[in-house]
């Protein structure tokens, strides 16, 4: 009896416990890569990662934030997605000069850019293959590699 329950008080204390409540899932991730979990970072996290892998803007991201009526500006949603980037939850993607693309799937894959409506679209993992990369310059090393090819309707 005595280990029954201590067995349950235990699992009671176990941070998977929680599991089924996403706010708390979401919490706890932030703690694990040592971000607080205010209440911004927890909206804006509910907004990014509620909805699968995707590739979303700040200023898209600051749309559903408002429509959402999460009271965040535009600067803090900047300043909230670079701090999840540093921290490894997610990845930013340089496509053109004018705009930056953060996607939730942080490991390394490749792109589609849909030129017309400036989209990302993940890339099938089959079909790439980097070779014959020039020589990282004295006391560097290759961190990773992206490919993203930009794509557009054939003109007729």
């Amino acid at each position: 009896m005595t280990d029954t329950l201590s067995s349950l008080i235990d699992l009671k204390s176990a941070p998977h416990y929680r599991r089924g409540c996403p706010l708390s899932e979401l919490r706890d991730k932030l703690r694990r890569v040592g971000l607080r979990p205010t209440r911004q970072r927890v909206s804006l996290g509910w907004l990014l990662f509620g909805k699968g892998d995707r590739h979303i803007t700040a200023e898209v991201l600051f749309d559903e934030a408002s429509k959402a009526r999460v009271p965040v500006s535009l600067a803090t949603v900047y300043n909230t997605l670079h701090q999840f980037t540093e921290v490894g939850l997610l990845r930013q993607l340089a496509v053109d000069g004018t705009k930056a693309y953060f996607d939730t799937n942080p490991t390394e894959h490749h792109h589609f850019f849909l030129e017309e409506e400036g989209e990302l679209v993940d890339m099938p993992s089959t079909g790439i293959t980097v070779a014959d990369l020039p020589a990282a310059p004295e006391g560097m090393e290759v961190a990773g590699v992206e490919v993203i090819v930009r794509l557009r309707r054939k003109s007729t």
